[in-house]
């Protein structure tokens, strides 16, 4: 019998359940969805004891106030929204345990926009398509494919567990200047000489309209030669369109499957989650790296994640 974790006092700004993504369907049209920062997600719950995969709360810019209905362990890690236990600020990146009563609150933003909170035990939501993750476009997954609003009880398997820590160097710094590495193409030959020279070497502001869908940035106006609309193709997570405005936006978790709009680049995996990070009004340049140097820091990324998760489960 599952049992209730939490009730929602307050719901936050879009506190969503998310895990790794539903992968596998997006040839039917079905978003990846899933954490915007991967890498947080998997660190709170490898410090809770949960598996790599399991769901969290997503909780961007303005946290939710959750009152706890049992005693477990919970991680909150990622973005830094001052987050307390009955008003006492707790520290990121850290295992502890909530007792029945308590209330998880959060407060001013001091660093990052998102906080990912982890569950000893997970959270128990329907998996559709092999995901627990919320669909906020296509309602579904997740907690009733929405939101969470006031009232609402989280289930579980609550657990306790000993009490962990993330070594200060796997912690990452978020910055209101980020720089983001990309691989051009597959459309390189649709801007030119300029439009590229400009989107390597010119500054971008995060908008306001951005979203789970995609960052939306300003700044100078990439050129494209032949026009911006192609066929439309299938665009994978961190693909950086350029519409006819030549405002560039990059696709993030929950990109529409496929565009008609020219692609100049791919964001590298291991870059997303500082872009998952960034507030508005934050700076994004550009760098060319290769494909190559691209894998081999994913593979390297994955390996360190699978070695501490396989040394946490001793």
């Amino acid at each position: 019998m599952k049992t209730p974790i939490f009730r929602v006092i307050k719901p936050g700004m879009q506190t969503t359940v998310q895990d790794l993504g539903r992968n596998g369907f997006r040839e039917f049209g079905v978003s990846l969805s899933g954490a915007m920062d991967s890498y947080s997600l998997q660190m709170g719950n490898l410090l809770v004891g949960n598996e790599l995969c399991e769901a969290g709360l997503e909780a961007p810019i303005i946290g939710p106030a959750l009152l706890a209905l049992t005693d477990v362990s919970i991680a909150i890690c990622g973005g830094n929204l001052t987050p307390m236990i009955d008003e006492s600020e707790i520290p990121l990146w850290k295992s502890m345990v909530i007792k029945k009563g308590q209330t998880l609150s959060f407060g001013q933003i001091k660093e990052g926009s998102r906080s990912y909170i982890c569950i000893a035990g997970g959270i128990n939501v329907p998996s559709v398509l092999n995901s627990k993750s919320t669909y906020l476009t296509g309602k579904f997954g997740g907690y009733k494919g929405r939101a969470l609003k006031v009232g609402d009880i989280l289930f579980g398997n609550p657990v306790i567990r000993r009490n962990r820590y993330l070594d200060n160097h796997l912690i990452p710094v978020y910055q209101k200047h980020i720089s983001v590495r990309v691989v051009l193409g597959p459309y390189k030959d649709k801007f030119t000489s300029f439009g590229i020279k400009t989107f390597l070497n010119e500054p971008y502001i995060l908008s306001p309209q951005s979203n789970r869908m995609g960052c939306v940035l300003m700044g100078p106006k990439v050129q494209h030669c032949g026009g911006a609309d192609i066929i439309s193709d299938p665009i994978p997570l961190g693909g950086i369109q350029i519409p006819a405005s030549g405002q560039p936006i990059i696709l993030m978790a929950e990109h529409q499957t496929t565009g008609g709009y020219t692609r100049i680049g791919t964001v590298i995996s291991t870059d997303i989650p500082f872009l998952a990070q960034a507030l508005p009004g934050s700076e994004i340049r550009f760098s060319e790296t290769s494909l190559l140097s691209a894998q081999k820091e994913l593979i390297e990324n994955r390996r360190r994640i699978n070695c501490l998760h396989m040394v946490s489960r001793y």
